[in-house]
């Protein structure tokens, strides 16, 4: 007699990189990574203009207030001892990569999602400095570091609320439940940034609105 037997056990849950491509946080990736590689390309091409002339002006010298020059030229630009936008040129290409993986099919370990959430964690950490120190300290806004702000700040929240939901950065359990129930509004977060940082500019630049309007 041939006995069948089965398994009881209810199925597991797979890692989601085992399952289809993420197609969502793929694209975010990709548009992000190549609009961040836009504006340091566009930051390094100014400084070099600088560099040649620096007593030039630079196309997006709009006004006293909203102005390349006066951040290209002060030492935050350089902070490790060479200009900033060359670690753009390195960090962004990160992303479309990982986007490009992703939507090829790739899989990526546990470790390498936490490396790469922290990597944009310290990114959006800088980002959120320069911003301080342009607004604070220099006193002029630069439009393509205000570019690559706009893409790194969805970058990071969005990556780390779907990097909790789908597991790919905890285990399952209740932190991992928690931010899958949030997923649907983890666009409340890049917003909100958004607004802090519009409301931090509109206060210390109160001349803007009226200048770009007028």
């Amino acid at each position: 007699m041939i006995v069948l037997v089965t398994d009881q056990r209810a199925p597991q849950r797979t890692h989601p990189s085992a399952g289809r491509s993420p197609v969502v946080p793929a694209v975010l990736l990709v548009v992000a990574g190549l609009v961040g590689l836009l504006g340091s390309f566009a930051l390094t091409v100014d400084k070099f203009r600088l560099l040649e002339d620096p007593s030039g002006s630079l196309g997006c010298d709009v006004n006293p207030f909203v102005g390349c020059s006066p951040v290209i030229n002060s030492w935050q630009a350089s902070l490790f001892g060479f200009p900033n936008p060359l670690l753009g040129l390195v960090g962004f290409a990160a992303p479309v990569a990982v986007g490009l993986g992703l939507l090829a099919g790739a899989r990526f370990a546990r470790w390498f999602w936490v490396a790469f959430t922290a990597g944009v964690f310290l990114a959006w950490v800088f980002v959120t400095w320069l911003f301080t120190q342009t607004v604070f300290v220099i006193g002029a806004l630069c439009p393509w570091c205000m570019l690559v702000w706009s893409v790194t700040i969805p970058l990071f929240w969005i990556l780390l609320v779907w990097g909790l939901a789908h597991g790919v950065t905890v285990p399952q359990g209740r932190l991992q439940r928690a931010a899958a129930a949030f997923l649907p509004f983890s666009w409340i977060l890049p917003v909100a940034n958004y607004i802090v940082v519009a409301t931090v500019i509109l206060v210390q630049f109160p001349l803007l609105l009226p200048t770009l309007l007028g």
